[in-house]
């Protein structure tokens, strides 16, 4: 603008002086402005190519931020499309190493949110590094990701550094570390590796941020969902380790959830019992357990309900309760417990309880019976033996035994169900056992007009067993057969047989009815614990497994098939021994007897017994006077009531072998509940029979006589 100015100036100074100097002027002027205008245009095309040269600088930068921003974006949406940590990392490593043209990238995590660093994913130069674990910053040592996740901020060298200490192992030229932090929480950090000599600009820095930022999100968001997937997990397995059985039941009655303790008590798989109805899958058709349902619906707790499954006949204990928000649109929340054994327990406990308090009423009463019944049975054997009496037919005096002995074996029979201690197990006539079980129920036969028919073999079925528990069996299984028989129409024949046979090694004890017989649906739950047909409170159903527990403790089994006429009829076979011989007894000498009891009749009877054979018999009534006999005399036998005691309180059997301990061997103890004393390896149960007796004593007599100085 200057030169155009002075050539103007020239220009007029020339049309002022006019002639040559005015063209001289002027031409001097237009030189100056042609040159004016020349230095002009070049100023102008400087800028306008340094305008072009920004403009590509901008479209460049522009060019690469919506590169960047669309990378951004297809990694906002990768990552978006997967919560599994896996996969996160691995994409987050390869879009590192990519926007920033890298030479190796790799996330870092930390798993307890504490000290401890995994590298979870790893590409190029830092892949070595893949699934190890960083180890801590020595003292005074500080390494790059570490310092990065500390504090929070983005660790890079400028160019000419040295490098960079990414852990307490590797150290690279050019790095660059951005933390990974969500909601406050440290998870780890992002580090990438760049070219020698090349540092990472403040664009790549953004960048990296950036990405860390989206991953970060990402990351914390797969955490949680791993979180609640374990969570879950461990909610399954608990929920289907449960022995009880659980299920949410819809507002319609049909299972929406069940684990598979419930589907097991259904005999269905989980998926199957989905779908159906509760009330039916468990316990059947009718079950009864509506109400209970129907209560939690309304918002109730209502009290557990056992019941028992028409299905399976298994004992259920049913809890229901409203389920949280769904209680008010129906739906509930069910416990089953399988309780059939803890039901068999208790009745198992209650029946115990009260056989022990009958017992004591039962051991008081025998023993008040069996000392006359005793006297009773004894003499009368001892008047038969006599011969014929004067004007006193023989015939009474048989039945008089016959009652006695009949009056005793029922107070044995009352003992059977009341009998404390281990089986007794030894040689046992099954023949015998009908016949004591026939004398007990004989009253009740009579009274509901059924008749009992035996038809028993003709030698001894002999097995090995105990007889009270062999006979409660006999009399379970002679109970459900009156109870059988006794509902049938008055036009019906009420009968019911006993039988026994030999087949082959085994004894066989058969008891038919003539009722209606089992269903064929209930006899494969025949044994089963409180499995019943009865109404309730007829039975508890523990009749029949009791007695296949004790059939098969025997060595025995215990079996239904229908009778032959109708009816049921229960097998009972048990293995069968020979009959042993049965030695004769050697003859005795005179020996000395002392007889210990409160009952002045069994004196009398065991004093007529032994006297006529020559032996002397000393009796005593108490504890004391006994004691005083016995240390002034040697007995070859001591028969003792086991309820007799000193005066001091104490048994006198323990009494006597304290003072006597050689004589051991030459007790028997008698008592009325049959129960006899470990130190005394004899016993007789009252009312005992004289023949026992007589026998017993000959065979402690047989023993070869001892001399005074060994006699204790």
């Amino acid at each position: 603008m200057a030169g155009g100015a002075a050539a103007a100036a020239l220009l007029l100074t020339a049309a002022w002086l006019g002639g040559p100097a005015f063209w001289l002027a002027w031409v001097a002027g237009v030189m100056v402005l042609a040159a004016t205008l020349w230095l002009a245009g070049g100023e102008w095309r400087r800028r306008l190519r340094e305008a072009e040269r920004s403009r590509d600088e901008v479209a460049t930068q522009l060019d690469r931020r919506i590169s960047e921003l669309f990378s951004l974006q297809e990694l906002g949406y990768i990552l978006s499309g997967s919560l599994e940590l896996e996969r996160i990392v691995e994409q987050v490593v390869g879009f590192a190493a990519r926007f920033l043209d890298s030479e190796g990238a790799a996330v870092i995590l930390s798993p307890d949110g504490g000290r401890t660093l995994r590298v979870a994913a790893a590409t190029g130069t830092l892949e070595p590094l893949a699934g190890r674990e960083l180890p801590d910053d020595d003292e005074g040592e500080e390494t790059a990701i570490r310092s990065a996740i500390d504090d929070g901020r983005i660790r890079s060298n400028p160019a000419g550094s040295p490098g960079v200490r990414l852990t307490s192992e590797l150290t690279a030229a050019s790095a660059a570390i951005a933390p990974l932090v969500s909601h406050g929480d440290r998870l780890g950090a992002i580090a990438v590796t760049g070219r020698a000599g090349t540092a990472f600009t403040t664009e790549d820095l953004w960048l990296l941020s950036t990405v860390a930022t989206n991953a970060s999100v990402v990351l914390a968001n797969g955490r949680l969902f791993q979180m609640v997937q374990r969570s879950t997990e461990e909610w399954e397995t608990a929920f289907n380790a449960l022995t009880e059985g659980i299920a949410v039941v819809g507002p319609s009655g049909t299972v929406l959830r069940a684990n598979s303790s419930l589907a097991q008590m259904a005999g269905v798989s989980e998926d199957d019992v989905v779908g159906r109805d509760f009330a039916a899958a468990l316990f059947g058709p009718d079950a009864g357990i509506a109400g209970i349902l129907q209560a939690a619906r309304s918002g109730g707790r209502p009290a557990p309900l056992v019941a028992r499954s028409g299905l399976s006949q298994r004992v259920f204990r049913l809890t229901a309760a409203p389920l949280g928000d769904l209680a008010g649109r129906g739906s509930i929340v069910a416990l089953v417990e399988d309780v059939t054994e803890q039901r068999a327990l208790e009745a198992q406990l209650i029946h115990s309880d009260k056989m022990a308090t009958i017992g004591h009423l039962v051991s008081g009463v025998a023993h008040e019976l069996n000392n006359p019944l005793t006297s009773i049975a004894g003499l009368t054997e001892l008047l038969l033996e006599r011969g014929p009496l004067p004007d006193f037919p023989r015939e009474h005096l048989r039945v008089i035994q016959d009652q006695a002995e009949r009056a005793g074996r029922i107070v044995q029979n009352l003992l059977t169900f009341v009998r404390k201690g281990t089986p007794d197990k030894a040689n046992v006539d099954l023949n015998d056992v009908i016949a004591r079980t026939s004398l007990l129920i004989a009253y009740e036969m009579k009274l509901r007009a059924i008749e009992l028919r035996s038809e028993l073999a003709t030698e001894p079925l002999t097995v090995v067993g105990d007889r009270y528990e062999l006979q409660q069996v006999l009399l379970n299984l002679v109970t459900n057969a009156v109870q059988a028989v006794a509902s049938l129409a008055p036009s019906r024949s009420r009968v019911i047989t006993i039988a026994t046979l030999r087949d082959g090694d085994h004894a066989i004890l058969r008891v038919d009815d003539s009722g209606n017989g089992v269903p064929s649906e209930h006899v494969p739950y025949l044994f089963t614990p409180f499995f019943t047909t009865k109404e309730p409170g007829q039975g508890t159903g523990l009749g029949l497994s009791l007695s296949y527990g004790i059939v098969e403790s025997h060595g025995g089994r215990l079996s239904y098939e229908p009778a032959p006429g109708g009816g049921a009829r229960f097998v009972l076979a048990l293995p069968c021994v020979a009959p042993g011989d049965t030695a004769e007894m050697p003859a005795t000498q005179a020996r000395r007897i002392l007889v210990v009891d409160d009952d002045l009749a069994v004196h009398r009877v065991v004093s007529a017994l032994f006297a006529a054979d020559g032996h002397a018999v000393d009796t005593a009534r108490s504890g004391d006077a006994a004691m005083g006999l016995a240390v002034e005399r040697t007995y070859d036998l001591v028969l003792v009531d086991t309820r007799i005691v000193t005066a001091e309180g104490r048994g006198f059997t323990e009494a006597l072998l304290a003072a006597r301990p050689g004589w051991a061997g030459r007790l028997v103890t008698a008592s009325g509940n049959g129960r006899g004393e470990a130190r005394a390896p004899r016993h007789l149960r009252k009312p005992f029979n004289l023949r026992e007796l007589k026998a017993l004593a000959d065979e402690l007599f047989s023993s070869p006589p001892r001399s005074p100085a060994t006699m204790g």
